[in-house]
């Protein structure tokens, strides 16, 4: 893998599987990993926010990124502070200013996010004037990019129930996250972005979810141009992409994809003869289990 990548899954990590025993569908005795989730109660100074459900792996970039994304910080913030109790499952982020949501946590916008997907009333403030930058993304890179995040060792591969996301660099991924919720792992990312003073002018996000408003949305707040998915769209978030001038590819998946938004910024350098299909082993709509069983449908 590639020397750019700083973040990534830890499949081994004792804390977030654990083996269940059943059965299968022929009656048959079967042990499988699962995905734990615990839940997490983030605190901004002294006031309770919200409580998450997440796989627990980096709540401190959880924190900082929901935040962040909330609109409860900005990106100019100052963070005195990240505090993390594991046996209490509370996250303290501290700003030297007094902070009061009690406003914005009484107006919620219910999101089609898994889990804890709700977005405040003005998460759009300032969304039409955000200016993407000028970037370009070439298909080689696509392809490559695909390549490597697909055989990357993951907790989706080996226990599913899991969304993952990436920051890139052309070609590269930087950081891998993955969590119970699609919008964690975003989450995860920006709080990153935000820890590691990292921008996102040039750079792509990749998601194995859908791209709906709520994705867009956040991808756009963190000032990432591209975002690529191998799911589909809604119309909302296609709408906002085009409002905003975000590149948003979609049903992406082998030698195909789909562009229905800032197409300007691809550039169409791959000869398709030399791109492969993805392979079986490839398919991360299956767990470890399900592939070693042939049932790869």
């Amino acid at each position: 893998m590639s020397d750019l990548l700083r973040v990534q899954p830890d499949p081994s990590d004792p804390r977030l599987t654990r083996r269940v025993t059943g059965i299968d569908h022929a009656g048959k005795p079967v042990e499988t990993s699962v995905t734990v989730e615990r839940p997490l109660t983030l605190y901004l100074n002294g006031q309770e926010i919200v409580t998450m459900m997440t796989i627990l792996d980096r709540p401190e970039d959880l924190a900082i990124g929901y935040l962040l994304n909330q609109g409860m910080l900005r990106h100019d913030a100052v963070v005195t502070g990240v505090d993390y109790d594991d046996d209490l499952g509370v996250v303290v982020v501290r700003t030297p200013e007094r902070t009061d949501f009690e406003q914005k946590l009484r107006k919620k916008t219910l999101t089609s996010g898994c889990a804890q997907g709700t977005a405040f009333g003005d998460l759009m403030e300032g969304f039409a004037q955000v200016q993407l930058p000028q970037a370009e993304l070439r298909t080689s890179w696509l392809y490559r990019l695909l390549h490597r995040i697909n055989t990357l060792p993951t907790l989706y591969l080996e226990a599913g129930a899991i969304h993952g996301c990436a920051l890139c660099r052309q070609d590269q991924p930087v950081v891998y996250m993955e969590d119970v919720g699609r919008h964690n792992a975003v989450d995860k990312i920006a709080g990153w972005m935000f820890r590691n003073d990292e921008t996102g002018g040039d750079k792509i996000f990749y998601t194995t979810g859908r791209l709906t408003s709520e994705m867009v949305i956040k991808t756009v707040r963190m000032g990432i141009p591209i975002l690529v998915s191998r799911s589909g769209f809604t119309a909302w978030g296609v709408d906002l992409a085009r409002e905003a001038g975000l590149t948003l590819i979609g049903r992406c998946k082998g030698k195909r994809f789909v562009a229905l938004a800032g197409q300007d910024r691809i550039v169409f350098d791959a000869d398709l003869s030399y791109v492969e299909e993805e392979s079986a082993k490839h398919w991360r709509k299956n767990s470890a289990e399900a592939m070693a069983a042939g049932d790869e449908g």
